[in-house]
């Protein structure tokens, strides 16, 4: 069968890989439909990773997709042949010490498809078929378009953010950086109650992104860097930052606009930032990290299939995974492009 498979940077190939096997007790075979290129995505075919992780070995890509139940193990009784689902990429393994205490995201032994942080690696999901445990797949209604549901996987991160904030009911929320992950927390909060949310960032084409999904305000920061100032004003006006992009600039900015005792939920990763511990302390600034996701994943993908959070306007492209070059390098191009999907041909 076909896998997108990367031998290092740029080096991106369809090759043939054994078939996926036969489903054993417990587990499903799903011929895969859509997959999302994440920016970790994006990481390894431009740098052969990020920070420490690197490419050691040739691995198929992608962890955000959907399927087609095509056989069931013994005993797997929530699912039938034919059923559409979304495909959690997550599989902690259920006896550490942080998987017993209901922290599964923060597993000791966690495997993620389409990472190299392990050796060997955990091989992704662009995959023609894979098999799984049942419980990593969510039953969906036969009618659920596949290629929003290949976007539950980033809306569960960003459901997990919101939830971590507590309430948002009558709240005015910023969320900085507005590429996939801040526009869907932007529908994330706004599910959750938000009164009134602004968005920024330093790129016209992604704050049109927003703006579609539903942000009150869209704030140009490099046309206007001074945009944020009149929510610093009276000692900060915002009740809760999410801070997507990562960039140490915007997490200072998101900083200085919180209320006091407002919450910065750091969502994206970057550098490391020296932090303005005066103006923590006297402010009484609630900081905190937001990673992965645990339950929310089931929750994202049936909000996906309802209808409940529409992710479409977020959906640029889908090629088929013959073109994956193009699509590889359509998702790399931030002016044209917020979320670009392969797709594998039906079984």
């Amino acid at each position: 069968m076909k896998a997108l498979v990367l031998h290092a940077p740029h080096d991106l190939r369809l090759d043939e890989i054994a078939a996926a096997a036969d489903p054993g007790p417990g587990e499903v075979r799903v011929a895969v439909s859509h997959g999302g290129i994440c920016g970790s995505d994006l990481h390894y075919y431009h740098h052969g990773g990020f920070g420490t992780v690197r490419l050691r070995e040739p691995m198929a890509l992608g962890h955000e997709v959907s399927g087609i139940v095509t056989a069931l193990g013994a005993g797997v009784t929530n699912l039938c042949e034919g059923d559409r689902v979304a495909v959690n990429p997550s599989r902690p393994c259920g006896s550490c010490d942080y998987c017993r205490r209901g922290l599964a995201h923060h597993c000791l032994d966690m495997r993620f498809n389409g990472s190299a942080m392990r050796f060997p690696h955990e091989q992704g999901l662009f995959r023609a078929a894979v098999t799984l445990p049942a419980a990593q797949a969510v039953r969906l209604p036969a009618e659920t378009d596949l290629a929003l549901a290949a976007m539950s996987e980033p809306l569960a991160v960003c459901l997990h953010a919101v939830a971590g904030a507590g309430s948002l009911i009558g709240k005015r929320v910023l969320v900085s950086g507005c590429g996939p992950i801040g526009c869907l927390t932007i529908l994330a909060a706004r599910a959750a109650g938000a009164e009134e949310i602004v968005a920024s960032d330093i790129a016209a084409p992604v704050l049109a992104a927003a703006r579609a999904v539903g942000a009150d305000r869209v704030l140009d920061l490099a046309a206007e860097p001074e945009a944020l100032d009149p929510f610093a004003e009276g000692k900060g006006r915002i009740d809760v930052v999410f801070e997507c992009s990562g960039a140490p600039p915007a997490l200072l900015a998101a900083l200085r606009v919180l209320r006091p005792q407002g919450l910065l939920v750091a969502v994206g990763l970057g550098p490391e930032v020296p932090l303005p511990v005066t103006a923590l302390v006297a402010r009484e600034i609630r900081l905190q990290g937001s990673f992965r996701f645990d339950a929310e994943f089931a929750t994202a993908a049936r909000a996906i299939a309802s209808g409940r959070i529409d992710v479409s306007p977020l959906l640029t492209r889908v090629l088929p995974v013959a073109e994956a070059a193009d699509a590889f390098a359509l998702a790399s191009d931030k002016s044209r492009a917020m979320k670009v999907q392969i797709a594998f041909p039906p079984p």
